[in-house]
């Protein structure tokens, strides 16, 4: 048997707090896009109103050092599901159907194996409501993955067709996106409904708020905060109307829901004081918010510094449900209930972050190492300064307001030295990533390089994804 395998079974043998008898427990897991570190009032933003998600949290624990493996869609989805790293499940890069044959074809491969397929075996009802983003070609959609039930767009909300499938058959072309996190929250509720005298997995996996922003009738214009602000009030609702469902059919204290977001944000929302942002290796792509309520369970009111990343909320959730996976492959997770539930420390010495197939930054509770130099966002601007973005709203295919933010809303830290290899930061007194401390610290150096290079030695050489830079 693979010894981190071993590990990870030891541990929920030894770590499982079902009873004999005892009903399993439901999971909710609400998969917000692109939300920032610094996005939700109760991480700290002064103007986004979120009132139901800082609830949540007030009623279990909110994690500030959860980290996502890859400052991107796809890759944290897959890692999410496998909990495997994105190299180990051959999920790297995004697919996409606008960006070329390779990218229109790319898929979560056939042989890993996903935690609603884990979670049917043990009896569990399954659904995924919204994203998918892991092969949207036949044979890869979410209902032929272990899902039982699927309702959403199959990649992101801007990637042409924008269409809405059911099962495996498109429900709905063009999508109006100003109603579609409503809609989901309907649907992921009655999902609830439906399945409340068996245990459920239900995976909401939120468009928003992702680019293109679009918010209804109810919260456009009406935050006060521009229109992030009233997207993030509409997902707020969302959430608010899960924990609604949960409690008028009297589920709550069955229930283990879990929040998090795919990666940091993008232009217009926050990365908290943190530097980057989507699609950069400084922390503003790869902190993100991480919030569990397991009333019983998980004690109320936790702010929990220790190390978390993805991959861990399906070991948690394996756990969480007396689950179990086969022994014939490398996990990377391991779960939080230890840390959440007991108050033991993160059983992660280090996390590592992707840029692109490989491998560019390792990470402990105080120091990160820059192996790769950092990726920045580098978008061309026009000649009024503006980005004009291929895949903006053009009120035919893509039904969005037209006045998304731009260049001039960076979410994170745009100062600091510039990039280069082998720079490391001091999160502690630096968590805006802007002193090179290298010099100073030899000795950290060295160890986390040679930590990293362990890890490395793991990674395949994987071939990149010919993508076709999409054009209107």
């Amino acid at each position: 048997m693979n010894p981190r395998a071993f590990f990870f079974l030891v541990g929920l043998l030894s770590l499982g707090d079902l009873q004999a008898g005892e009903p399993r427990p439901n999971v909710i897991l609400i998969l917000a896009d692109d939300l920032g570190y610094g996005d939700l009032g109760c991480y700290g933003h002064p103007a986004f109103q979120t009132p139901r998600i800082d609830q949540l949290a007030k009623q279990g624990a909110r994690m500030t050092q959860f980290n996502c493996p890859a400052p991107f869609c796809a890759p944290t989805r897959a890692a999410l599901l496998t909990g495997r790293q994105p190299f180990r499940c051959g999920m790297t890069q995004n697919p996409a159907p606008d960006g070329g044959p390779e990218a229109n074809q790319l898929a979560l491969p056939d042989q890993e194996i996903l935690l609603p397929q884990l979670l049917k075996k043990a009896g569990y009802a399954t659904a995924l409501i919204g994203k998918w983003h892991l092969g949207h070609q036949a044979g890869h959609l979410p209902t032929e993955r272990g899902f039982d039930e699927y309702y959403g767009i199959p990649y992101s909300n801007d990637m042409r067709p924008v269409q809405v499938w059911e099962g495996t058959q498109v429900a709905e072309y063009p999508v109006v996106q100003a109603t579609l996190t409503t809609r989901y929250a309907a649907k992921a509720a009655d999902f609830i409904r439906r399945h409340r005298e068996q245990p459920f997995f239900l995976e909401l996996a939120e468009a928003m708020p992702h680019k293109p922003l679009a918010a209804p009738d109810k919260h456009y214009r009406k935050s006060g905060a521009g229109l992030y602000g009233d997207v993030l009030a509409d997902l707020d609702e969302s959430v608010g109307t899960l924990l609604d469902t949960l409690q008028e059919m009297g589920l709550e204290e069955r229930t283990l829901v879990l929040f998090t977001s795919d990666n940091g944000a993008w232009f217009g929302g926050s990365c908290g004081g943190l530097r980057g942002m989507k699609g950069t290796s400084y922390e503003g792509g790869y902190r993100v918010p991480m919030i569990a309520r397991w009333p019983g369970r998980i004690p109320a009111g936790q702010v929990c510094a220790e190390l978390g990343v993805t991959m861990d909320l399906f070991a948690t959730v394996l756990e969480a449900t007396g689950s179990r996976m086969p022994d014939d492959r490398v996990i990377d997770g391991r779960s939080l209930l230890p840390v959440l539930a007991r108050g033991e420390t993160s059983m992660h010495p280090h996390v590592f972050g992707h840029k692109g197939s490989k491998l560019a930054t390792i990470r402990d509770a105080r120091w990160k190492l820059h192996v790769l130099p950092a990726a920045e966002m580098k978008l061309k601007a026009g000649p009024d300064g503006r980005w004009l973005d291929p895949r903006a709203p053009d009120g035919v295919t893509i039904l969005a307001p037209f006045e998304q933010y731009n260049l001039d809303r960076p979410p994170g830290l745009t100062t600091g030295v510039a990039p280069a290899s082998m720079q490391l930061f001091d999160l502690q007194t630096d968590p805006g990533e802007q002193k090179d401390v290298a010099s100073d610290h030899p000795d950290v150096v060295k160890r986390l390089r040679a930590a990293f290079d362990e890890m490395n030695r793991e990674v395949p050489a994987l071939p990149e994804v010919k993508r076709t830079p999409y054009k209107r």
